[in-house]
């Protein structure tokens, strides 16, 4: 494991490149996999059964 020290701008900068990397298609799928490990955390939210979900059908 490497250690570096840099700015939060210049981590934020490098994050950024990194993302912009990424093809469209690679972004989309990066962001909804942000969203399904961000559900892990603990939180004091309380359950809405009304919730938003994007269901990806990959066939026909």
């Amino acid at each position: 494991m490497q250690v570096q020290f840099r700015t939060k701008d210049e981590a934020n900068m490098e994050q950024e490149n990194d993302f912009l990397a990424l093809t469209p298609v690679e972004r989309v799928y990066r962001f909804l996999d942000l969203m399904q490990r961000i559900n892990r955390f603990p939180t004091k939210a309380k359950h809405d059964e009304n919730t938003f979900i994007i269901h990806i059908y990959t066939g026909k």
